[in-house]
C-alpha cells in the first residue's frame, strides 16, 4: 500500500485537525466526518513548525553537545507512523518525533541532525554519547533513570490491535488476554506491562498468554493478519494508524503505559551530562507559546499533551 493511501486511510478515519499544510507541496486531501477538507503532508518538504532560539537555554547546553553546532537525535527508523516513518521518498524521516525535535533543536540553536536506528541500538547509541538525545515514544522507568536523564514531553498510552473480522472485542485487563497468542516489541515499557498481567492471570489460574516476538512491524502485522497471532500490544498512535490503513485489524482497548499506572513518554539523554534541563526548559518554551499543541494537533495526539514538561519525573516502577 502506497504512503498516499496510507495517509488518506488515516486522516478519514482519525478525523484530523487542520495541519495547516501549504498547497504548494503534496498533501492528501479528505473530507472529514465534520464536513472540512483537512490536509496530512506525507512528502519529504515537511514544511515543520518551527520555533525561535531562546539565547538563556541555549547557553545551558553543554559545550560538548553544542560545540560542532547539531543536535544528533536518535530515532527509531523502523517506520512507526504516525511517531516515526518515511515520506513518500522511501528516505525521510517524519511524525511526530521528528517535529517535536525540530522544535528543541531550534530552542537551543542547533541544526536538527536525525539519526535513525533500531530501537534495541537506540539505548546504546545513547549510552555510549554517539546521539545527544533520544526523541523515539522512550517511556520513563525507574529502572532507566538508572542510566539515563529525561525530559517528559507526552503522556504514554499502549493499544491492543486484533483482526478485524475476528471475535475479540475489548482488551482492558488481564483476564482478557487469558489463552491468547500475542506480540509485544522486546526490550519495550508494553512487554513489561504484557507480562504483569500474565503473571497474574496465572496466579489467579488462568490460562497462560503465548507471547510471541517479531522484529519488524510488518513481521507482526502479517502474523495478526494470517491468525498466527491473536492480538499485538504496542503504542497506541502506532496501532491505530496500521488499523487504519490496513482496513483489517481494529483497536479494542486503550491502557495507560503502566497498564493500570500513568506513564509519561520523555526526551532521553545520557545519565549525568547535564543535557536534560535544558531540554525541559525548550520543551515548556514551545508548550507556553502554542507550537508543541499545533504539532500534536498535527499528528492527532493532542490526547497525549501535557501541561509541563519534567527532568526525571515519577517513572514506572521496578519491576
Amino acid at each position: 500500500m502506497s504512503r498516499r493511501l496510507a495517509a488518506t486511510a488515516l486522516v478519514a478515519l482519525l478525523a484530523l485537525t487542520a495541519c495547516g499544510t501549504p498547497d504548494d507541496i503534496d498533501a492528501v486531501a479528505v473530507d472529514a466526518p465534520d464536513g472540512t477538507t483537512q490536509k496530512i503532508n506525507t512528502s519529504p518538504d515537511q514544511k515543520r513548525i518551527r520555533a525561535a532560539k531562546v539565547d538563556a537555554i541555549a547557553v545551558q547546553v553543554p559545550e560538548a553537545i553544542r560545540a560542532d553546532g547539531r543536535l544528533a537525535v536518535g530515532v527509531s527508523g523502523e517506520g512507526s507512523p504516525p511517531l516515526a516513518f518515511r515520506a513518500d521518498d522511501d528516505r525521510t524521516l517524519i511524525g511526530v518525533e521528528p517535529d517535536i525535535a525540530q522544535l528543541v533543536a531550534d530552542v537551543l540553536g542547533l541544526e536538527l541532525d536525525l539519526r535513525p536506528t533500531s530501537w534495541e541500538n537506540l539505548f546504546l547509541v545513547i549510552r555510549s554519547g554517539q546521539d545527544e538525545v533520544g526523541f523515539s515514544n522512550i517511556t520513563v522507568t525507574e529502572e532507566r533513570k538508572d542510566i539515563y536523564d529525561f525530559a517528559s514531553y507526552r503522556v504514554d498510552s499502549l493499544g491492543w490491535e486484533v483482526k478485524k473480522d475476528g471475535a475479540i472485542e475489548k482488551i482492558d485487563k488481564p483476564a482478557d488476554i487469558a489463552g491468547l497468542t500475542v506480540s509485544v516489541g522486546s526490550g519495550t515499557n508494553q512487554e513489561q506491562v504484557l507480562l504483569r498481567w500474565d503473571a497474574q492471570n496465572k496466579a489467579a489460574g488462568l490460562p497462560a498468554a503465548k507471547i510471541v516476538y517479531y522484529q519488524r512491524p510488518t513481521e507482526y502485522q502479517l502474523a495478526l493478519r494470517s491468525g498466527q497471532i491473536d492480538a499485538y500490544f504496542g503504542p497506541n498512535p502506532s496501532v491505530v494508524y496500521h488499523a487504519a490503513v490496513s482496513g483489517e485489524t481494529k483497536v479494542v482497548g486503550v491502557v495507560p503505559g503502566g497498564g493500570q499506572v500513568p506513564a509519561q513518554i520523555a526526551a532521553m539523554t545520557k545519565k549525568g551530562n547535564g543535557f536534560a534541563t535544558a531540554l525541559s526548559e525548550a520543551l515548556n518554551t514551545v508548550i507556553r507559546d502554542g507550537r508543541y499543541a499545533e504539532v500534536l494537533r498535527r499528528w492527532n495526539l493532542s490526547s497525549e499533551a501535557i501541561p509541563t514538561s519534567e527532568v526525571n519525573p515519577p517513572g514506572l516502577p521496578r519491576t
